[in-house]
């Protein structure tokens, strides 16, 4: 095993590169875990294994709204209180997720699996864009594009905004701007300008 320490077997090592692989995970941190794992085997290791196996074997993604859970349609499309009218456009599982925490939708979701980028090759075919456009007849009356603040998520926004145009909905975006508790000489110049731009009358 690199980085010091006496060599160990290839299962270690092989444990140490996946964990390597993972979201703010480098080398080190990954020792760290895979020695915690291996000194908890029972309480943790076993049970994770086990976790990780049922999920590889039981989570899909939702075919209606691209959200992951064991059954298809997910709760989310199967939960008959929410308002079928509003879909909330997202990137990823990570921001519906997000939005679901908050409380503050009771609406529909569709995940598009990313957003467009020429540098990455990623263009509207391999976005769930047109999944979307199908989706859009009586009763949905709003979209809320709730993509990222960042150029590409800006940029994709527009795209779907075109492609939902004439379909008879209405399409609204998340406001962006100071953050509650925020103060402005901590905020970069994009914020500000937003916030600017979103203004509002009391």
């Amino acid at each position: 095993m690199r980085g010091g320490g006496p060599e160990s077997g290839g299962a270690l090592d092989r444990l140490i590169q996946l964990l390597a692989r993972l979201p703010g995970l480098g080398p080190r941190s990954a020792r760290r875990v895979a020695l915690h794992l291996l000194k908890t085997r029972e309480s943790l290791m076993m049970p994770l294994a086990d976790a990780m196996a049922a999920a590889l074997r039981d989570v899909r993604s939702c075919a209606r709204c691209g959200n992951l859970d064991t059954v298809d349609p997910c709760a989310l499309c199967r939960d008959p209180g929410r308002d079928d009218t509003v879909v909330c456009v997202v990137e990823g599982v990570a921001d519906l997720w997000a939005i679901e925490r908050s409380g503050a939708f009771r609406g529909r979701y569709h995940v598009l699996g990313g957003h467009l980028s020429a540098l990455d090759g990623i263009g509207p075919e391999d976005l769930r864009i047109a999944a979307l456009v199908e989706r859009m007849a009586a009763p949905v009356r709003e979209v809320i594009l709730a993509l990222n603040a960042t150029v590409d998520g800006q940029t994709t926004a527009h795209y779907v905004a075109d492609r939902l145009a004439n379909r008879g909905v209405a399409v609204s975006r998340l406001a962006h701007g100071v953050p509650v508790g925020g103060e402005l000489d901590h905020l970069d110049d994009g914020t500000l300008m937003a916030a600017l731009r979103a203004r509002r009358q009391d």
